[in-house]
């Protein structure tokens, strides 16, 4: 995966994008539905693609920024008010959200 196909990629995840065919990540855990079968995977792929393309950069783009917000901080809300609602979630998928979150937080700090 190219930083680009990376970038897009998350965009897509997080809501940033118009959505052709495409089950959202967000959209999923908003509606309280698991993530499709591998879409974790393609995401912490692309966060590492993300994190080594930005090593040298000066700054983020706006959007890039927006959509690793979004995808750290609102998966945890929605992750929480599913088990609230009684919402039966994968195993490990609280794992995978702080794998998430983790990978955002070394973007943000260039580490």
């Amino acid at each position: 995966m190219d930083f680009k196909t990376a970038q897009d990629y998350l965009l897509l995840q997080a809501g940033r994008q118009p959505a052709v065919q495409e089950e959202v990540f967000l959209d999923r855990l908003q509606r309280g539905e698991p993530p499709i079968p591998g879409q974790v995977t393609s995401i912490l792929l692309a966060l590492k693609v993300i994190l080594e393309g930005l090593r040298q950069a000066e700054y983020l783009d706006r959007d890039l920024a927006c959509a690793l917000h979004l995808l750290a901080y609102d998966s945890r809300q929605f992750y929480t008010a599913g088990l609230r609602a009684s919402v039966i979630w994968p195993p490990l998928l609280n794992e995978d959200l702080e794998r998430i979150a983790h990978l955002v937080k070394q973007i943000f700090l260039n580490t």
